[in-house]
């Protein structure tokens, strides 16, 4: 599998609050953290890349020291009267530490941290794709994954039925050129009126969620991907 890089971005904000500090001086204040990730066209967008977030704060918070959120924007909040740097730990298929610098110079600010991915596993390359391109994908086909709300039951079902969906979408990407052509009109001409398709001509892509495609047409690509040898 290839390295991918990505960009974190914390967002913090902090604002004085109307208690009692503990040091003459330094107002009380609340703050808040939240972690995103830039994609390939800058903008900002879930971290669901990771499956936690894991803030190792000032020793002085006692029990509240070390804290795990699970949900993106995986937010915490907290109060104080003190600025300092904290480890965050971020896990996805390994773990990736980044310092973060809490201070009360501004009301709001962010700071960004490059992260690579060295060598993801295919569900969180799957994941990856969301922000942007993986290396290796230049063929054209991008294939969608992913699915929350209504396209998780969708999901759901695919697996009941036995249907890896993530070695699908990998296997339909390793395809060759001619034999990607024969897939975007295999698509074509057996989607349905609900299925997500969309063709990039400037970027020479083409876009699919497999979740949203009729499952016989889930079956003759399965089919058609195994007999090319890239499952």
């Amino acid at each position: 599998m290839p390295d991918v890089k990505r960009t974190v971005r914390l967002v913090t904000e902090q604002h004085i609050i109307d208690k009692a500090s503990e040091i003459e001086g330094f107002p009380q204040r609340e703050w808040s953290i939240e972690v995103y990730l830039v994609n390939d066209k800058g903008e900002q967008v879930p971290a669901s890349v990771f499956d936690k977030a894991v803030f190792h704060l000032h020793p002085s918070f006692g029990e509240r020291a070390i804290q795990t959120f699970k949900k993106p924007p995986f937010r915490i909040q907290e109060e104080g009267w003190g600025e300092f740097d904290m480890t965050i730990e971020l896990v996805a298929d390994k773990t990736y530490s980044i310092r973060h610098d809490l201070n009360f110079a501004q009301s709001r600010y962010e700071a960004k941290h490059p992260i690579t991915f060295r060598n993801p596993k295919p569900a969180l390359l799957a994941l990856l794709r969301e922000s942007g391109p993986v290396p290796g994908d230049e063929n054209g086909l991008k294939a969608k994954r992913g699915a929350t709300g209504e396209e998780s039951a969708k999901k759901k079902k695919r697996t009941e039925k036995n249907v890896d969906m993530d070695k699908l979408a990998d296997g339909l990407q390793k395809l060759n050129e001619d034999d990607l052509l024969q897939v975007v009109q295999m698509v074509h001409d057996n989607k349905s009126a609900d299925s997500y398709t969309k063709n990039d001509a400037e970027m020479g892509e083409f876009h699919v969620d497999l979740y949203t495609l009729p499952d016989s047409l889930i079956k003759m690509l399965w089919d058609f991907t195994a007999d090319r040898g890239a499952l």
